[in-house]
């Protein structure tokens, strides 16, 4: 609650001010006056003003700095480190405990984060394997970054000192990561360097009582056998000792929306205890949800650390949620969003942060409601590769600010009307030429303000140079500065009590067509039921070396290494295995492959149902994965073919070419993964003529190269997947990225034609199979 002496003294000052023959405030820079007011705080009064100006500048700029905000709520939402670092610093850095409590929780102590929860990568990622639980890693980040030096001293008495030692350890604690089992609780504390009695009572016996709960509990301990972060396995046992001890028993029990408060009480009571405010960190919902990511070329794939790393080449289309069982979010996010006074779209991730937040059932909705908040978007400084190094309506060019906004209309139920009416900006005019030039050298390029298509859609562009100033100097990096952010959007909302903005929280006509709701969301089995099964196909898979020597490598290693392949491709649904009876390596001297068509060293033998793979592909992970993978996409078409045959195409002198001739299966006899319409699609989308109903030809110049299907089915198969894999099929597919406006005739039907091909392994591939719930 601002003082309400505040908006009369302050807007005297301004109309003093504005009266000069020559405003003052035209000598700040920057156009708008809320840009204006935002400079003054961060920069000081221009040494270039004197006069009666300078005096009135300075009560004003320190009348907006002292100005208390204490009772100011406040709720941010996004997800990773963007959110956290906005919050109160990246608490992963080794540098954050130097200052743990700036930011906006400093400003601002009723802060609350909304947090994303599909984050599937890293510790959270191994956690996922085992127990069915929501992405955690991020509620770590935020809760670290949230505690607050107000609430150590009150709860345990602490001087600033001491709390500041006490949240360099507890981040020491929470950042610690091991890879090999533990022997004891003991042992882990030794090996992290821990003393609990430099901890207050309460957290000491907190942690001491989470850590052996977690070696003595049977689902928690299946944890100790993978690389994990230890804060993670805090939050983990502090919501599985909360629900009981049946919670992870049954795959849908913590799915269960009954359960769902008892998750946000967990998180919530260990918050507190930590030195945070209740309700710091809540996650967006408490269902584990996965991500589906479908690019401008159609290609579509799952997983939020698998897009994070993909070079797909095409820019993100859409982005959907797909859920573990009903969403459930509790009442008291919903209640903490209408009463907000200041909601805050944190920078980060575009489409793995602040849209699944967003397309969490009743979320956007409650952002809308509330009609008095100020809303606040802050932008990202730079691309990020995977997500906004191209955009949708010119791929040719670099990412804009309408371009984020056009991501956000496309994404989420409704668009974004209500949702924000200000965007925070990276003012160019602030950062030296030459930062921006060794960024440009790295491949990195600050995202562009189109500040005139910003303002005719209705929102307020405000530039301003809220980046670190230190980190600049020092190591020469921009990025965001948590506190002169928190400065910056304290000076907004107090702007808001001198003067009403014009044309705030309205849109016009963006170009892009606004669902009411976003179709395709899904139902999917927990990852951790996923992975189940994966390690089931993989151990019981029969693996055998030709040869007789499996020296190379053994069979163990072997099947670790196809459940990690699977595990990273979501996308392949058990089913695609089914027609596949193991695998065996045959030495490169016995290799008899045909490789006049390509340098593929792996096949599907239709006769056994045996992957053939030649052996020295094992000796490099990516060569066995691309192989494995081209095998599997073979093995779909099973046994169509009852006889493939290449004859000679000659004139009256002499052989012009070759015809491939293709007789199908008859289908009863037939063990395929498609249905006869569909192999009839993908044979015609193969180039394949069909002669009769179960007779297929494609004729060959003699120079042209011939890709037969079974050969094409698995190049795309690897393709679709992941586009590094398939080098010969990315080089034909690269017609995608071009603008239709841009071929000639000719050009469009070889498009056309790769368009219904990307289709086809979209729709009939991997869209049939979803492992509902």
């Amino acid at each position: 609650m601002i003082d309400s002496t505040f908006g009369e003294n302050n807007q005297r000052l301004i109309a003093t001010l504005k009266k000069r023959r020559i405003s003052a405030f035209d000598l700040l820079p920057h156009r708008d006056m809320r840009e204006k007011l935002v400079d003054l705080v961060l920069n000081g009064t221009p040494q270039t003003l004197a006069g009666e100006s300078a005096p009135l500048f300075n009560e004003l700029r320190q009348n907006l700095i002292e100005a208390n905000v204490d009772d100011t709520k406040v709720v941010i939402f996004g997800g990773g480190t963007g959110l956290s670092n906005i919050i109160g610093g990246d608490s992963r850095q080794a540098s954050w405990p130097e200052a743990p409590f700036n930011g906006l929780k400093h400003i601002f102590p009723q802060t609350r984060a909304v947090v994303c929860v599909t984050d599937d990568g890293g510790s959270t990622g191994e956690l996922l394997k085992d127990i069915p639980v929501f992405g955690l890693g991020d509620i770590r980040h935020v809760l670290l970054s949230s505690i607050q030096v107000v609430h150590l001293r009150k709860k345990y008495d602490l001087n600033t000192s001491q709390a500041s030692v006490l949240t360099k350890e507890l981040a020491h604690l929470f950042n610690y990561r091991f890879n090999n089992r533990p022997e004891s609780p003991k042992a882990l504390l030794r090996q992290c360097n821990t003393d609990l009695k430099n901890f207050p009572a309460a957290i000491s016996s907190y942690i001491k009582t989470s850590i052996k709960y977690l070696f003595t509990d049977e689902q928690c301990s299946k944890a100790f056998g993978r690389s994990h972060c230890l804060g993670n396995l805090l939050i983990l046992s502090a919501i599985r000792r909360a629900m009981g001890t049946d919670c992870f028993e049954d795959e849908r029990v913590v799915l269960n929306p009954g359960s769902g408060e008892v998750i946000y009480n967990a998180i919530s009571h260990c918050a507190q205890l930590f030195g945070a405010s209740d309700d710091a960190a809540m996650p967006c919902t408490v269902v584990p949800a996965k991500l589906r990511f479908r690019y401008t070329d159609g290609v579509q794939v799952t997983g939020e650390s698998k897009s994070s790393s993909a070079m797909r080449g095409s820019a993100v289309d859409r982005v959907t949620i797909d859920f573990c069982g009903i969403p459930y979010v509790s009442d008291r996010v919903i209640r903490h969003i209408l009463e907000a006074d200041v909601l805050i779209m944190a920078p980060g991730s575009l489409y793995s942060s602040i849209i699944p937040v967003m397309q969490v059932p009743g979320i956007a909705n409650a952002v809308r409601k509330n009609k008095r908040a100020l809303k606040l978007l802050i932008s990202n400084l730079w691309v990020q590769e995977g997500e906004t190094d191209k955009s949708t309506s010119d791929p040719e060019r670099k990412f804009h600010i309408s371009d984020l906004i056009k991501a956000y209309e496309h994404n989420l139920p409704a668009g974004v009307s209500g949702l924000f009416d200000q965007i925070l900006c990276l003012s160019m005019l602030d950062v030296p030429a030459s930062v921006i030039q060794n960024y440009a050298v790295e491949g990195k390029n600050p995202i562009y303000l189109d500040r005139d298509l910003i303002k005719t859609w209705g929102f307020a562009p405000i530039e301003c140079g809220f980046f670190s100033k230190s980190g600049m100097l020092e190591r020469g990096v921009i990025q965001h500065d948590p506190e002169v952010v928190a400065r910056t959007v304290k000076t907004l909302y107090l702007a808001r009590e001198l003067f009403e903005p014009p044309g705030i929280n309205g849109v016009a006509d963006t170009g892009v067509s606004t669902d009411t709701q976003i179709d395709g969301s899904r139902l999917v089995c927990t990852p951790s039921l996923n992975y189940q099964k994966i390690s089931n196909w993989c151990t019981t898979t029969f693996i055998n070396f030709e040869s007789g020597d499996a020296s190379i490598q053994n069979k163990s290693d072997i099947r670790s290494l196809l459940v990690d392949i699977l595990w990273t491709h979501q996308d392949i649904p058990l089913r695609h295995l089914e027609l596949i009876s193991g695998i065996t390596f045959i030495h490169e001297k016995k290799w008899r492959r045909d490789q006049r068509w390509d340098n593929v060293f792996s096949f599907y033998d239709p006769d056994d149902c045996l992957i053939k793979i030649r052996e020295d592909r094992l000796l490099d992970r990516q060569s066995f994965e691309v192989a494995f993978l081209i095998a599997v996409g073979q093995a779909l078409l099973g046994n169509y073919a009852s006889e493939k045959i290449i004859k000679p195409l000659s004139d009256e002198n002499s052989d012009i070419g070759i015809v491939y001739h293709l007789h199908l299966e008859n289908i009863a006899a037939r063990r395929c993964y498609f249905s006869d319409r569909e192999l009839r699609e993908f044979l015609t989308l193969a180039r394949m003529v069909e002669q009769s109903p179960m007779h297929f030809t494609r004729a060959v110049n003699g120079p042209e190269g011939f890709t037969p299907p079974g050969l094409l089915m698995g190049l795309l198969y690897a393709w679709y997947l992941d586009n590094r894999f398939a080098s010969h099929i990315e080089y034909k597919m690269s017609i995608m990225k071009v603008r239709p406006t841009h071929l000639i005739p000719e050009q469009k039907k070889m498009r056309n034609r790769r368009e219904r091909l990307i289709d086809f392994f979209r729709e009939s591939v991997f869209g049939k199979e979803i492992e509902l719930l």
